[in-house]
């Protein structure tokens, strides 16, 4: 109920606001709907099949392995999550050129399926080791092995989705009003924010383990069939005209050019790579406060009590609210206050991020450490919809958005792999009594001051970075005859 009231807000005051006229009819604003909101749906099913990892590790790390320690601790998690992550950040080689190629609705359907499928399998493995069915002994014994490689080829397919969702919408949405789709893609971010995190400790208490994985692959398989119907790659696809979007696309008419030289060309242009560069660091700072802010609050219960917060209890409900926010305050100034200029937004954000982890360092041991990493999320969540989610449409141009935003989002991963292998690394160990409790170093709050440690430099390089790019704008090859 807060988040549909909050949609409605939201809705409300984007329809007051003044209208950024650049011809479209009504029929087409229409379709235009029914194109993205069952392809950003189906994105948001795809983050539930993502991080319903981390949900799942507060089953399996009161589930004692083979050698008597905890199946999912910390640092195993970390190397699973690090892995996938890495694979995530790297596919971006071949999935941006195959959309640019083969559109974005072929990359939605195939990110779908290939994460379905992979999510039903973790679910039957976590069904084995639950059961002792076929297979047990071999996946408790190499736990670590055969989930790192599940979950590598999941997010191999999810690399699909944010691909998919700017390559489609690039051909959908003028430059004039991409600040709303980037506050779209943030809302849609947080709603699978929601879904995964929520939804999936809803699931894991009602149902049983093996269902965080099962689930969310029932759905993508709902919404693959959807986005077949429904979902088209542009305007004249769906049988509305086609019309210029003013990116750096603008004006050119000749063939297009192949992966490799579109590659050279993003890699040669310093606005994509400073972007990229603010985004490897929303990656690390993103997930930093998303998958171990409970973690910590679990383990240091006892000394701290977070654990019966408010803010433990409704976590994907406030990373929703705070996205949401997130994304519709960055969209809504960067249109009608900045014209249209995504930098000024993200380094507003950044500096955000950059106090309340410094402030974070000092009261992370008290009740304001949850008010805290909200309000970064909101930050964080707004700079991500606004770069990866936008500013790779504007300078990539919609012929080569699947490289640029692939690139863009590839770094944002590759940030993710950093943070995940840190933090496998620099974070306290869990040991596990009799009972399956988890004590020892972890227990300890003192033991965790790494974690808001790590975020400081990662705040400060993303806010130096942003203010590189303030005035960057696209620039069309020629200037559009009507807009």
């Amino acid at each position: 109920m807060a988040i549909l009231i909050l949609l409605a807000v939201v809705a409300f005051v984007i329809i007051r606001l003044p209208k950024i006229e650049v011809g479209h009819s009504d029929e087409f604003r229409r379709r235009r709907v029914m194109n993205w909101l069952p392809l950003g749906l189906t994105y948001a099913f795809l983050y539930m099949g993502r991080y319903n990892l981390k949900v799942s590790k507060f089953a399996f790390e009161e589930m004692g392995g083979l050698d008597g320690g905890a199946l999912m601790g910390n640092d195993a998690f970390g190397f699973i999550f690090g892995v996938g992550t890495v694979v995530y950040g790297f596919s971006f080689l071949i999935n941006g050129p195959l959309t640019d190629r083969l559109g974005g609705r072929f990359s939605i359907l195939c990110g779908s399926a290939g994460a379905a499928l992979m999510n039903l399998l973790m679910g039957l493995a976590s069904l084995s080791l639950l059961r002792q069915g076929p297979g047990y002994h071999y996946i408790a014994t190499n736990f670590v092995v055969v989930f790192s490689v599940l979950y590598a080829v999941n997010m191999y397919f999810q690399s699909f989705g944010a691909v998919a969702i700017v390559k489609v919408n690039a051909a959908w949405f003028h430059v004039r009003e991409r600040g709303v789709f980037g506050a779209i893609f943030g809302i849609l971010i947080s709603l699978g924010i929601y879904f995964a995190f929520d939804w999936g400790y809803s699931i894991l208490n009602t149902f049983g383990l093996e269902w965080v994985f099962l689930v969310p692959a029932v759905l993508l398989v709902l919404f693959f069939t959807l986005d077949v119907f429904i979902v088209r790659n542009t305007p004249g696809e769906a049988g509305q005209r086609d019309f210029d979007t003013a990116d750096a696309s603008s004006g050119d008419e000749g063939p297009q050019l192949s992966a490799l030289q579109v590659f050279k060309l993003m890699l040669r242009n310093p606005i994509i790579m400073t972007i990229a560069g603010v985004e490897f660091c929303s990656g690390f700072l993103r997930q930093a406060i998303m998958q171990w802010y409970r973690t910590f609050a679990k383990q240091t219960d006892v000394m701290l009590g977070l654990e019966s917060s408010f803010i433990y209890e409704n976590w994907g409900l406030l990373l929703c609210c705070a996205g949401i926010l997130g994304g519709v305050v960055a969209g809504v100034i960067s249109d009608h206050v900045f014209q249209s200029r995504r930098g000024p937004v993200a380094m507003l954000l950044y500096v955000v991020m950059l106090i309340g982890a410094v402030v974070l360092t000092f009261t992370y041991q008290t009740p304001a450490v949850g008010f805290l990493v909200i309000l970064m999320s909101m930050a964080v969540i707004g700079v991500h919809g606004m770069l990866s989610g936008t500013a790779s449409m504007d300078f990539g141009g919609r012929k080569n958005v699947g490289i640029a935003v692939g690139i863009i989002d590839g770094f944002v991963y590759l940030g993710t792999a950093v943070m995940s292998f840190t933090y496998a690394i620099v974070l306290p160990k869990e040991q596990l009594d009799a009972s399956g409790e988890i004590i020892g170093p972890a227990t300890d709050p003192a033991n965790w001051r790494p974690w808001p440690i790590a975020m400081i430099p990662l705040a400060l390089i993303g806010t130096l970075l942003a203010y590189r790019v303030w005035h960057a704008k696209p620039q069309p090859k020629k200037t559009p005859a009507s807009t």
